[in-house]
Order: C-alpha cells, then sequence, then structure tokens
C-alpha cells in the first residue's frame, strides 16, 4: 500500500455535469479531487448541439461549449483533470484502488461515481450521420425545436410512451413505431398514449433508414409482419429504447438495479460501500437532465467532504 500522504482524498470517475460539479465542490472544499474523464470527456452533451433548458444560459448554449465552461470552472479551483478511463477498481478495504487503462494504481479515501449512461440506438448509418440534425434520443431536451411539426420515435416501454405524450404537445403529429404487436409499457401509459388523438400507432413496425442529407426528411419503415415497406415524411427522429448506465466495472462491488443502474440510499448519494459515492445517470434512470446530474454531483462531492471529516482525514 502508498504512504498515507499519496492516498488521494477524492478520485471522480467521470466528466459530465454530475463529475464536474462534484470536481467544483470538492476543490472548493481542499479536497484536491482529479477527474478521470472516461471515453468521452464531457458525457452525453458533448454529443448535444443546442442546449436551451439549463439555467444561466438565456441565450441557449452548445452542448461541448457548456461542457467546457464546466470543466474550466473545475479547473479554477484546482482539480485536476486526466485524460484516461478506469479499467478496475477493489473497493475492498476503507482506502479504495482504481486502476486507469495504461495500469496505474490510484488509491483514494473517497470515489464519486458520475460515469453516465449510454442511450441505446437502433445501429443505423442515417441515424448516425444525422444525430443532433433531427435525430434525437431525449424528446425532453430537443422536442421544442420541433414545434408545430411532424415527428416519429421507436420505442414501447414507459420512457417512450411518456416521451411520445410529451412530443404530442409540442407537435401536429406524433408517429408512434412499435416493433411488436403491444407496448411493454405499463398499462395507464399505454392508455394515455392511445387516447392522444396525435399520436397514430404503427405496430409490427421497424426502421429500414432515416431520410434526409443536412437534416431529417422522413422515415422508411417496413412492417415486419407483411414485409411492406413505406415511408413517412417526419422532420424529427426520436430514438426512446432505453438507456445503459456505465457501470459494469462496479459489477460486483455497488448494489445496482438488474439493468445496471447504482443504487443509492435514498436522499445522499451514499452506496452500500463506505466513502464510494454515485451520481448522475449512472444512478438516475428517471430524470436524465444535466441540471439533475449536477445536483446529484453537489450531494457526492458533500457527502464524501462529510465522510472524510467524520473520519479524521480533513
Amino acid at each position: 500500500m502508498s504512504e498515507t500522504n499519496n492516498i488521494k482524498k477524492t478520485v471522480i470517475i467521470g466528466s459530465g455535469p454530475a463529475g464536474y460539479t462534484a470536481a467544483i465542490y470538492a476543490s472548493r472544499a481542499n479536497l484536491d479531487p482529479i477527474v478521470y474523464t472516461g471515453p468521452e470527456p464531457g458525457g452525453q452533451l458533448t454529443i448535444t448541439t443546442d442546449v436551451e433548458n439549463y439555467p444561466g444560459y438565456p441565450d441557449g448554449v452548445q452542448g461541448p461549449e457548456m461542457m467546457e465552461h464546466f470543466k474550466n470552472q473545475a479547473v479554477r479551483f484546482g482539480t485536476e483533470v486526466k485524460f484516461e478511463m478506469i479499467s478496475k477498481v477493489d473497493f475492498t478495504g476503507p482506502v479504495h484502488k482504481i486502476w486507469t487503462e495504461s495500469g496505474e494504481e490510484i488509491e483514494a479515501h473517497t470515489v464519486i461515481i458520475a460515469t453516465g449512461a449510454s442511450a441505446k440506438w437502433l445501429g443505423l448509418e442515417s441515424e448516425q450521420r444525422l444525430m443532433n440534425q433531427g435525430v434525437s434520443a431525449c424528446a425532453v431536451c430537443d422536442g421544442f425545436f420541433f414545434r408545430g411539426q411532424e415527428v416519429a420515435i421507436v420505442g414501447a416501454g414507459d420512457t417512450a410512451a411518456e416521451e411520445a405524450t410529451y412530443l404530442a404537445k409540442l407537435c401536429t403529429k406524433v408517429h408512434m413505431l412499435v416493433r411488436r404487436d403491444e407496448m411493454r409499457a405499463s398499462k395507464i401509459m399505454q392508455e394515455r398514449v392511445l387516447k392522444t388523438e396525435n399520436i397514430q400507432m404503427y405496430w409490427n413496425t421497424e426502421t429500414e433508414e432515416v431520410l434526409g442529407d443536412d437534416g431529417v426528411t422522413g422515415v422508411r419503415i417496413k412492417n415486419n409482419k407483411t414485409g411492406e415497406s413505406s415511408e413517412i415524411a417526419v422532420t424529427g427522429f426520436f430514438v426512446a429504447i432505453g438507456h445503459k448506465p456505465n457501470t459494469d466495472i462496479f459489477k460486483g462491488w455497488i448494489d445496482m438495479e438488474d439493468s445496471g443502474y447504482l443504487i443509492t440510499i435514498p436522499g445522499t448519494a451514499k452506496t452500500n460501500i463506505q466513502g464510494v459515492f454515485a451520481s448522475g445517470d449512472a444512478q438516475d434512470h428517471v430524470y436524465r437532465q444535466a441540471v439533475t446530474a449536477a445536483g446529484t454531483g453537489c450531494m457526492a462531492a458533500l457527502d464524501a467532504e462529510r465522510y472524510l471529516a467524520e473520519k479524521g482525514i480533513i
């Protein structure tokens, strides 16, 4: 084991709104945090163009620019940012061990997990090509841009149902594409969708291609029962087939739901391991917004500070 003075007070794994907010609070509390950015520095917001619902940006802001602001603020207070991935952890003892992808071993009294979650996609080339040009995985984030227009949404669970009804309030028509002949959503959400007049259901339907060059102009669909293909003219295409939390390296250490979301003690960022805290979309499958992620990052840093104080480390 390293000498005590080589043990870090706080290591933050992940660099989205949760990770950088945790870093801002931790560095202001003199916890000397190190942020390991992971494979996507800045998190999902770096692949988002216009952000118009984050407080403090009355004219909106580009996602990558906003995350640069978060990072610069954390660095100003003394956060060290390392553009590396964490590949392994060992939470056996009171001092936690983590390893970078290059094999470096780090020891820390507290670890804040902010690894986020990634949207699941259909895997179409056109879907990726038109990302942020009409293709989105978040209706609450981007629906506003499609007011008064026709859009399509893929999915059949509660999230898809919620997002479809949300879009129906903004858009003239929502074309809902469901792969099977029934939805997986709860009965109450199914009823809400089916009662909404401007949501048109397409059962047994799969997406063949999102159409458009510089923006979405339509979607080509196929009925998997009849084999018949057709096209729908839309300007927005929303994918709501779920998210996968980036928590695989914590399996066997941190209590998690079957879907992989980390479990925290309600009202805190505390996990089942003392000194390990979880924040952002790695533990939130309900809200998944930048502002709520930032809030839980703040909680994690404050919880870490209190833990270190109770242990007499600070």
